[in-house]
């Protein structure tokens, strides 16, 4: 368990995701803002759209779109909404569009527009007879096979991923505050020990703190908080040999995700297990018994137990305690070899002050998507004085970092348009501002 900062842990044993951190403290600010530019490359079409079930029309969030045969891709964000950057020189390829319970979906580029793209995915149907005759009894059994598996499943060669990492928060449905990067990451083999490191290459931030109610959130942590969602990568944080008879398993529906068969299987920690661990969902590939995705959340049980694992700094005055921390990650496949693909965090907080009659409630929103890997030698590792440190504050960070011109060159996870509404105002309020000063 990397330790960040020792005071996240309540008890050095827990092996859970607790390297995320919030600093919460008055402060009265001015407003602060960035405008966001995207200037898109010449050497690169862009495409948007939606992802949408055929049947009910209902948007599908988190659908995984892939430039086939390369490692470019993109996912839909919380409206199904979906925004990709392909190369002049591959507009003659298709692109793959999955998502789990659903018929994979083959559209050529060719046939895109530059905007509003609707593109639609069939249930697919799953015979439960034809995938449970030879299912395993026993369900923790499957997943120690798993886990045994993952040397010869997943990437035994060092990458270099390009990534895209992003950090929301919201003051019940408001958005106050936004943080994007493209970083570098140096991923380690998955059969060695060794942890990842990561490069941020550039970096904007928009806040506007007179929405905040006095309170400014920090997430500590940055792209790791997503980064070591990865369980196949970083298994002991939850699933450790010594934590993994604290838990239940029990298989349930089956489904497919990319025209594979896909075992559903459920956990939750057992009922004489009183420290916070946590329930969710493992996608398992039948046929190579190999996790595609999980989806997973904290057990809160105490409000003052799940506080002490999160909250780095707060005043006297005022209780802070989550409620509600979340985890999703899913993994791709090429050449029958998986990687990291996407994961996200979210955390949900109540703030109550000693002498205001209601408390708020904020969300905080941590998301990453891998747009591009190569294999790289061992010698291509970042050295430390290149690497972001594990207790970055990307809001802190970004400033420096910040370049307007560069911000059309990557597939990124297009903004919710109450954000997109948000810098809208901010670029007027900056071209008033600087009118005013002539």
């Amino acid at each position: 368990m990397p330790q960040i900062t020792p005071s996240f842990f309540l008890k050095p044993k827990f092996n859970v995701l607790q390297f995320l951190a919030i600093s919460i403290f008055v402060m009265m600010l001015p407003l602060e803002t960035m405008a966001f530019q995207q200037n898109a490359s010449a050497d690169y079409n862009e495409y948007s759209g939606e992802v949408k079930e055929a049947s009910s029309n209902k948007s599908l969030v988190f659908a995984t779109l892939t430039v086939e045969g390369t490692n470019i891709s993109t996912i839909t964000n919380t409206e199904g909404n979906f925004l990709l950057k392909v190369p002049k020189d591959l507009t003659d390829k298709n692109v793959v569009v999955s998502f789990l319970g659903y018929k994979t979906k083959m559209v050529p580029i060719s046939s895109l527009q530059p905007e509003k793209n609707e593109i639609s995915l069939e249930v697919s149907v799953t015979q439960l007879s034809e995938i449970n005759i030879n299912a395993p009894k026993d369900a923790l059994a499957l997943v120690r096979e798993t886990l045994k598996n993952r040397d010869d499943n997943y990437f035994k060669d060092p990458s270099l991923m390009t990534a895209f990492y992003r950090e929301t928060i919201k003051r019940r449905r408001r958005n106050v505050s936004l943080a994007e990067a493209v970083v570098n990451i140096y991923k380690t083999p998955y059969d060695i020990g060794r942890d990842d490191a990561v490069e941020l290459y550039k970096a904007r931030k928009s806040t506007d703190y007179s929405k905040l109610d006095t309170v400014a959130l920090k997430l500590q942590g940055g792209p790791y908080n997503t980064l070591y969602v990865d369980l196949m990568k970083y298994p002991e944080y939850i699933f450790s040999e010594e934590t993994l008879p604290n838990y239940k398993f029990a298989f349930d529906r089956s489904t497919t995700t990319n025209d594979r068969l896909i075992y559903v299987i459920r956990f939750d920690q057992r009922e004489n297990v009183l420290e916070p661990l946590y329930r969710g969902e493992l996608y398992i590939d039948v046929e190579n018994k190999v996790l595609t995705g999980a989806i997973f959340s904290l057990n809160i049980t105490d409000e003052d137990l799940a506080a002490d694992l999160f909250v780095r700094r707060k005043p006297a005055k005022v209780d802070v305690w989550p409620t509600e921390v979340s985890y999703r990650v899913d993994y791709r496949e090429k050449d029958g070899k998986w990687y990291y693909g996407y994961s996200s965090v979210f955390m949900e907080f109540k703030v109550d002050w000693e002498d205001k009659w209601f408390n708020s409630q904020y969300s905080m929103t941590a998301e990453m998507a891998i747009t591009d890997w190569e294999s790289v030698s061992k010698t291509e590792r970042p050295k430390y004085r290149q690497r972001i440190r594990k207790s970055i504050i990307l809001s802190d960070e970004a400033s420096g970092f910040s370049d307007p011109d560069f911000w059309g060159e990557y597939n990124i996870i297009e903004p919710e348009k109450s954000i997109e509404s948000a810098i809208r105002k901010i670029q007027r309020q900056l071209r008033r501002a600087e009118r005013n000063s002539d």
